[in-house]
């Protein structure tokens, strides 16, 4: 009877091969990197990113940068949402120009434009960005603004701008915009993320709808534990439901990027952590997750072709390119020292 089980379990997997498989191995495919594939703006911290090939062939970078005069902690004040282009989805990178900055007094995106996800639906353009701002009836001024930067953390009015902080999208029918922003926020915080909602990952399921992965505060935690929530639309620019199920709860994790493989029929989000990883999870339906087969992909180190290996202070902000189904890109911003630059390393099978 064993054998026959074992038999039907053979034909069922090659005879059916659209049965889920979690079998990918981010960890084989990453290649050493070079100065090439480093992305670095005099004058400015640069952080995050994420890439869209265009009609015109180029790849397109959309990243956070903000001055060094504002300090690391001005990315909550004075970051601003950059696009730059390549020939190369890893690399050499050119500046184009500035797409999103604060909105200004009295709009829910008042302050700073920070965390870009740039992604291409039904033929428009969604950039997905945080933002925050000072609260109804708060006057402030640049120098404020500066002083609370320059400041950071420590500045009582940071404990205003942190939970203020929500994910939004502008739209656009061209890479070069004009970029049409919502009046509102997408996505309040609520289930299993408190506080805020931030840096949004967004792809379409293999049932047409949209899910995005958003980071929060773990509810009824006195430690600083962040979760990661999943939310779904049917619209690419909301509304947005967010699912009673955490997509992570049981660690603490950031920066979240998330695609569906459509030849495995998996979802997966990648992650980096405090404790000194870049992990994995996924998930069959979007909804239910686990860590993945592969759930710790690296340590916070790269390679480089020199034989060096870059240890920076930080290295966060992971996200995948990936085109034709193919893996391309893993995309990682880096801290080291009064530097901030983002690392594009090659995944070849």
């Amino acid at each position: 009877m064993k054998k026959y089980s074992l038999i039907l379990l053979v034909q069922i997997i090659f005879l059916h091969p659209s049965i889920a498989q979690d079998n990918l191995q981010i960890s084989k495919f990453i290649q050493p990197v070079s100065e090439v594939n480093i992305f670095r703006t005099e004058g400015y911290y640069n952080w995050g990113g994420s890439i869209v090939k265009g009609n015109d062939g180029m790849y397109h970078l959309f990243y956070s940068r903000w001055p060094k005069s504002t300090n690391f902690t001005g990315w909550l004040l004075f970051s601003e949402i950059a696009h730059a282009v390549s020939e190369n989805p890893t690399g050499p990178w050119e500046f184009k120009k500035t797409v999103l900055e604060g909105r200004g007094k009295g709009n829910w995106d008042a302050i700073t434009a920070h965390n870009p996800k740039i992604k291409y639906f039904n033929g428009k353009y969604y950039l997905y960005y945080i933002s925050t701002n000072m609260g109804e009836n708060q006057d402030y001024s640049e120098n404020d603004l500066m002083e609370i930067s320059l400041t950071g953390y420590n500045h009582p009015k940071w404990k205003i701008l942190r939970p203020n902080q929500r994910t939004g999208v502008a739209v656009a029918n061209s890479l070069d915009g004009p970029w049409q922003r919502q009046d509102q926020s997408l996505i309040e915080p609520s289930g299993p993320i408190s506080t805020l909602t931030v840096n949004p990952a967004v792809d379409q399921g293999k049932d047409g709808r949209y899910y995005m992965i958003v980071k929060g505060d773990k509810p009824n935690e006195t430690r600083f534990i962040r979760n990661q929530a999943i939310a779904i639309s049917d619209n690419p620019d909301g509304p947005y439901d967010i699912q009673p199920d955490p997509v992570i709860d049981y660690l603490d994790t950031e920066d979240m990027s998330f695609w569906y493989d459509e030849k495995r029929e998996i979802y997966y989000g990648i992650f980096h952590t405090p404790e000194g990883f870049i992990g994995l999870v996924s998930s069959t339906d979007g909804i239910k997750w686990q860590k993945a087969s592969e759930y710790q992909i690296m340590p916070k180190e790269i390679k480089m072709k020199d034989g060096t290996t870059l240890k920076p202070d930080r290295l966060e902000r992971p996200f995948i390119y990936k085109e034709n189904g193919e893996l391309i890109t893993l995309g990682l911003a880096a801290k080291q020292g009064d530097e901030s630059f983002i690392i594009f390393i090659p995944l070849n099978k």
